[in-house]
């Protein structure tokens, strides 16, 4: 299972807006910061203030900050505001042309999962990722490879 990059660009965009509680944010800085393009922080922008998220205003010393205390932003309210679908099958999605949906059993599991992640989300908030403000002054280092799914992969003889 992987979100879409929309909802990683949204949960970034609101740890860096949350590193920052006594400052406007604004769509070039972070554009600038994460080196996603204009256009996408645009989008996600609107989203989040549409989701009730972010609270934003134009002009010129405008800007956006979070709408709600750190702790009031659920991770699972915002994966679940800013992903299109969940479908983890073609029969989860419409134009669903697979011949076995009706009588298969995978969905069903599926669902479970997927309720298994989003409550496991839902047990935090964004007062759970925040970073320190003085973090984003002068960032120590650079990307790192992530640390990645700790799922076992099945080996095949």
């Amino acid at each position: 299972m992987r979100l879409t990059t929309f909802t990683d660009y949204a949960l970034r965009l609101l740890i860096y807006t949350a590193g920052k509680p006594e400052t406007r944010v604004t769509i070039d800085e972070v554009s600038d910061w994460f080196g996603i393009s204009r256009a996408h922080v645009k989008k996600v922008v609107l989203a989040l203030a549409r989701g009730g998220f972010l609270v934003s205003s134009k002009g010129r010393n405008g800007g956006f900050t979070l709408a709600r205390l750190p702790d009031q932003i659920n991770l699972s309210e915002v994966i679940l505001a800013t992903e299109p679908d969940f479908g983890l099958f073609e029969c989860y999605l419409s134009g669903n042309e697979c011949r076995i949906s009706r009588p298969c059993r995978l969905p069903n599991i599926a669902n479970e999962a997927l309720d298994a992640f989003v409550a496991v989300l839902a047990k935090y908030t964004l007062a759970d990722v925040i970073l320190r403000p003085k973090y984003f002054l002068n960032p120590i280092e650079g990307p790192k490879p992530l640390r990645g799914p700790k799922v076992e992969r099945v080996k095949t003889p």
